[in-house]
């Protein structure tokens, strides 16, 4: 009974530790001591009132299409402009990428409920500061960027959805990082409810997936999975020897002509 007592007590200790820290899991903010890039740097305010800010490369005025970006939960804006210069080098289209609260030395604490307004801020601040419509808009995400990214879509279509190492669902992550027992009562106990699945199975624009075989964060299958779910398919690429943030680098010109192809849709 004593020995009962104590499995019990270490399941719902775990349980309890899992409700308390899950979004701690979910958000990695690494710290950042480097110089910060002004003369892309740009800066807006979420609905209530946090402070935020982002990079934009590229005019968004003139560019045929401006990509918003969500990064993944471990990663920076700014880490990412040399990958925007690229995007803007090679097919013309404007980048944003966008940040979370607690990133980059911002203030407030990143949940599932503050990336929507997050999100939103970063999309109201393209529109109003520079006039871009809804046809000239693409949506990019990786990783946990890939489901904020799609839950804006389902709010504002844009005119495409790009997912690199995207996840199916947080509940199909749960059983992927969290013990058996525990992950079966996810829906219970979690307050993040990203579902990629069945947010791209009722959008009416195309949808391009890139992922690696090779992804030891976020399975192969369920970027597979993604791309069968989505009701408009738009070019997938998948990577024999990539990890899961190095699809770029393995890729080479065969990532710049999916990107390329989708833009383009």
């Amino acid at each position: 009974m004593t020995a009962v007592l104590l499995i019990v007590a270490l399941i719902v200790g775990a349980i309890a530790l899992l409700w308390w820290s899950q979004e701690r899991i979910l958000f990695q903010p690494p710290r950042f001591n480097g110089n910060l890039d002004e003369s892309s740097c740009v800066n807006y305010q979420a609905s209530d009132g946090q402070h935020l800010k982002g990079f934009v490369v590229g005019n968004p005025r003139t560019s045929p299409t401006t990509l918003l970006c969500f990064h993944g939960n471990a990663d920076l804006s700014i880490l990412q402009l040399d990958w925007a210069r690229s995007v803007e080098r090679r097919t013309g289209s404007a980048v944003m990428l966008s940040e979370y609260r607690g990133y980059m030395s911002l203030e407030g604490k990143p949940t599932y409920s503050t990336t929507k307004l997050d999100a939103q801020a970063a999309y109201d601040y393209l529109r109003a500061t520079f006039g871009i419509g809804v046809d000239r808009l693409v949506f990019f995400g990786h990783s946990l960027g890939s489901a904020v990214a799609t839950e804006l879509a389902e709010v504002h279509r844009p005119r495409a959805l790009l997912l690199q190492s995207p996840f199916t669902s947080a509940r199909a992550m749960a059983r992927v990082i969290v013990v058996p027992p525990i992950s079966f009562i996810w829906g219970a106990i979690s307050r993040i409810h990203f579902d990629t699945v069945r947010v791209v199975s009722t959008l009416d624009l195309p949808v391009s997936v890139a992922h690696g075989k090779r992804d030891r964060i976020v399975p192969f299958r369920m970027g597979v999975e993604v791309y069968n779910a989505a009701k408009i398919k738009g070019p997938l690429l998948v990577v024999e020897n990539a990890g899961h943030s190095d699809i770029p680098q393995v890729a080479g010109e065969e990532y710049w002509t999916w990107i390329s192809t989708a833009l383009r849709l």
